[in-house]
């Protein structure tokens, strides 16, 4: 009896014993694991800080001082040369409404194609999807060529117009091939039940699909946002004239021949990572849902 209960009075010392070394062994990983978790945040975050501090020098601090170094004088007036003197102010709005009417489009027409190849029964629907998928590899500049040409031809060049249906076009694929894993994943049933009562294609289209794919066409519009908005080749081939040019464009503006305004590159360049950044701030969490929405079937 003495030895059963001296077991059972040293068992659970054993126990907790190994409970305080698996707790200290788990505290050390997770602190090693927020350490690693900093150390890239700060790598990630530095550019951004380095890049407000090189929008605040001038010519003199950025070719004579440490890269490394504050500002020893702020220019907070860069950032008003290029509102005011630079034509920033154009450029800013034209990129903002093309990029928001490429978006709209190309969203659209992908939720379109998507419906129509995984919905309904035709013949040439997977010959259309593989063009679609060809289409995405094929290079962009090897068709700044005749795309020049043919919107020449049609009278699109120095015209928004041409950058609206580049943009559309070369984001399709992509766009395609993120929705349709949602809408393979996506339950025919509550189509079904919508035939049941009525419903034309039409109306399941525009009043129960959708609707539904929501999460999935917050992370399409997000990442065409982010391609549409840095995009650089379409508009320095197609626009000439400071009325349609956008934001990466009009950055030139302020390199001369004999003298470039690099304070004021960087305040261009900050003020066109804005719209990016307030983007993923406040709807990082759609592109994750989108990203799953399609993982799970049911």
């Amino acid at each position: 009896m003495s030895e059963l209960a001296t077991d059972r009075r040293t068992t659970p010392n054993l126990s907790a014993g190994e409970g305080s070394k698996k707790s200290y062994w788990s505290k050390l990983g997770y602190g090693l694991l927020y350490l690693i978790l900093s150390i890239f945040a700060v790598i990630q975050i530095y550019p951004l800080i380095w890049l407000v501090f090189f929008s605040l020098k001038n010519n003199q601090e950025v070719f004579g001082m440490s890269p490394f170094s504050l500002p020893q004088d702020p220019q907070w007036g860069n950032y008003v040369k290029v509102w005011t003197q630079g034509n920033i102010g154009v450029y800013f709005f034209n990129s903002v409404w093309m990029t928001v009417l490429s978006v709209f489009l190309t969203v659209i027409l992908a939720s379109f194609v998507t419906f129509a190849i995984t919905r309904m029964h035709w013949k040439l629907s997977g010959l259309v999807l593989g063009l679609f998928m060809v289409g995405y590899m094929i290079p962009l500049h090897s068709t700044l060529i005749p795309l020049f040409n043919f919107y020449n031809t049609v009278g699109l060049i120095d015209n928004p117009l041409s950058i609206i249906l580049s943009q559309t076009t070369f984001n399709l694929p992509l766009t395609i091939m993120i929705l349709l894993g949602f809408y393979k994943a996506f339950p025919r049933e509550i189509e079904e039940a919508a035939v049941m009562d009525g419903c034309s294609v039409h109306r399941i289209f525009f009043q129960v699909t959708l609707p539904m794919t929501i999460p999935v066409l917050s992370t399409t519009a997000i990442i065409n946002m982010i391609y549409n908005w840095n995009e650089f080749v379409f508009v320095n081939t197609f626009i000439s004239s400071d009325q349609w040019k956008t934001l990466t464009v009009g950055i030139n503006n302020f390199v001369g021949q004999y003298l470039t305004d690099w304070g004021a590159i960087g305040a261009t360049l900050v003020i066109s990572i804005v719209p990016i950044l307030l983007t993923f701030l406040f709807l990082s969490n759609k592109i994750v849902e989108g990203m799953a929405a399609g993982s799970v079937k049911g």
